[in-house]
Formats: C-alpha cells, sequence, structure tokens
C-alpha cells in the first residue's frame, strides 16, 4: 500500500509500502479514514523536531474503522465501528508510569514521532490504545487527540468554575486549551498575532482576546483582571519570549502551564517564582480522562467545525498540502487528509 512519508527534512512525498504486520494478540487492526496533521509533523518536515529519525511516516490525529481484531481482544470491539486512537505508547516501569501519569512516560513513542504514524490506508494497533466511539465523525475524531492536549493543560492547571484564564497561541492545541477552560466555567482570554486566529478563539469559547501585535498584552491582561492578573496562564506557543511573559503576567499564587517547549535556552527573573509564589507546570500529551473529556464536549457540537478545519485533501494531495503548511503556517489551523 501507499503512505506518505518524510524521508527527510524538506522532502516529503508518497511512496509503497508492506501490506503488514500480522494481527498479533490483543491486536486491533484499523482502516484509516482522516488523519490530522499535527504541528509535530511540521516540525518533523521542516527538521526542527529532535525526537524523528528519518524516513518518518507521519500522523497520529485519527478517525478510523475497525476492520478485524486479533485473539484477546475484548468482544467488545467489533468490526466496523469508528473509533479514534491514543497514539502513545507507555512502559510502565517508568516513575511517570508508577504514579499513574503514563501521559508523560520516560520511554513514550508516539505514533509519526518515534515510529511511523498513521498516514496510510492501514494501521496495527494494540486495542488497549483504540477508543471507540459511533456519535463523531471522522472529522471530529481526529480532533479529539490534539484538543486533549489542550484540555490536560487546564487540568494541569487546575482550573475552577470563575477563575481567569489566559491561553497564549491559537493553534489547535491553544484552542483546545480555550475550549476546555471555558467548558469548566473559567473566563478565557486569549492572546495571538493574528486576527483570525483570535476570531476563532472566541468561537471556541474565549470571552475576550489580544493582539500582542497591536498593544502591549502586559498593559491588557493587567486592565482586564484589576491589575491583579489572570490566574492561570496557559502557553501554547513554545517562544523564550512567552515562556517568559507568562512567569511575568500570572497573579501572584497563579500557575503557569507549559504546553509547547522553547528550542533555545530562556532566562527567567527568578526572583518573581519566589515573590508571586507561583506555580510552574509542564503539560503533555493526555490523559484517558482528557480523552473523554474531549468526546463529551465534541458531542455538545460547541466547536466551530469548518473554522478549525482549513482544508481538507485526499492522501495524494496530502505531500504538498505540507508544503504550503510551512510554506504560509500563519494561515493555516488544521490540515485533514481524507487517507
Amino acid at each position: 500500500m501507499i503512505a506518505i512519508q518524510i524521508s527527510t527534512p524538506g522532502q516529503i512525498g508518497i511512496t509503497e509500502i508492506s501490506a503488514g504486520p500480522e494481527l498479533g494478540s490483543g491486536d486491533v487492526r484499523l482502516q484509516m479514514k482522516v488523519v490530522g496533521y499535527c504541528g509535530s509533523d511540521l516540525s518533523t518536515f521542516q527538521g526542527r523536531n529532535p525526537m524523528v529519525s528519518f524516513p518518518r511516516i507521519p500522523g497520529h490525529e485519527v478517525g478510523a474503522v475497525i476492520l478485524e481484531t486479533g485473539s484477546g481482544v475484548p468482544d467488545s470491539f467489533q468490526s466496523g465501528m469508528t473509533v479514534t486512537v491514543s497514539p502513545y505508547t507507555s512502559c510502565g516501569k517508568c516513575a511517570a508510569c508508577q504514579s499513574g501519569r503514563n501521559n508523560a512516560c520516560e520511554n513514550n513513542e508516539t505514533l509519526g514521532v518515534q515510529r511511523d504514524g498513521a498516514l496510510r490506508p492501514e494501521l496495527v494497533i494494540p486495542w488497549q490504545r483504540v477508543i471507540p466511539n459511533s456519535n463523531l465523525s471522522f472529522a471530529e475524531l481526529a480532533l479529539v487527540e490534539p484538543l486533549s492536549v489542550g484540555f490536560h493543560a487546564v487540568s494541569r492547571g487546575r482550573v475552577q468554575p470563575g477563575d481567569t484564564v489566559a491561553v497564549i497561541g491559537c493553534g489547535v492545541i491553544g484552542l483546545g486549551a480555550i475550549a476546555g477552560a471555558a467548558d469548566a466555567g473559567a473566563r478565557v482570554i486569549a492572546l495571538d498575532v493574528a486576527d483570525s486566529k483570535l476570531e476563532l478563539a472566541r468561537a471556541c469559547g474565549a470571552a475576550e482576546v489580544v493582539n500582542s501585535m497591536e498593544s502591549d498584552p502586559a498593559e491588557q491582561l493587567s486592565a482586564m483582571t484589576n491589575g491583579l492578573g489572570p490566574k492561570v496562564i496557559i502557553e501554547a506557543v513554545g517562544l523564550p519570549a512567552t515562556f517568559r511573559f507568562a512567569v511575568d503576567a500570572v497573579s501572584y499564587t497563579g500557575t503557569v502551564v507549559y504546553i509547547g517547549y522553547a528550542k533555545t535556552p530562556v532566562e527567567y527573573d527568578t526572583s518573581l517564582f519566589v515573590k508571586k509564589e507561583i506555580d510552574i507546570r509542564g503539560s503533555r500529551n493526555a490523559l484517558p480522562e482528557d480523552f473523554d473529556r474531549v468526546i463529551q464536549y465534541l458531542e455538545k457540537r460547541l466547536l466551530p467545525l469548518d473554522q478549525v478545519i482549513s482544508k481538507t485533501v485526499s492522501l495524494a494531495e496530502g505531500p504538498q498540502a505540507m508544503e504550503d503548511w510551512a510554506a504560509n503556517p500563519g494561515d493555516i489551523t488544521k490540515i485533514h487528509v481524507n487517507v
């Protein structure tokens, strides 16, 4: 069968791969229907993803159908069921797994990153990673994983009803954080440099928005919070400037959550850590309960699907779509590939 493959940084195309593997005990064979391009796939194409070796088949945001199941798979998993997947692995032995937080497994291998991904017609995966749902479309199922990353950041921030939460960056992960915080009853302020992204943030639940290219974001956040600062700031960009800004702008005794990570070292005025007595938390991937919350959210039909999905292309058109995204990243929120 054929697949989309990134052979080296900047080189992407269609390649032939073997049809295997055979089903093992506990495995499920899935037929891919819709797979989303993730920002990590874009980083891989651009040669900025240190966790990737080449060549690599990208893709871990999945809407699929069960084709067949192997021995040892529960009877509740049947061919023809529509599903999404949790694309991570967990070793069960590291400190994160032993503490019940296998989303942060030290030895995690994510589809499309440390191992070949889902941009191919079929995929074999352990049944424990398969999440059936008959109420969502394939496009919605392919949005579950990226939105779950944002919802997990909301959980890491311990967001409560009535909190003021600022989200920096309105890509799909940031939109997940916006939707998750709003769904939790928080007042959400979205920050970005593009008005189009801020309009989408409003549609996903942001009560107020700040274009940080048109006004001083620190002054805006201060004015919007009576000089106190947001209780929680979620950083979904991954730049040294926004890493520092989150610490500067968060309220005293507030919480900063980092989803992205800066590619270069970050210098801080560490006195603010102590003076404000702030919590600084990382947020990686998502837990099963985050997937469940996103599915429940999507079933409410609150997400402006047509606005979030910038374009949908065929498998054959997938390589060109990636090249176009790399050339104009600000114009794209989400690309879906109909496999």
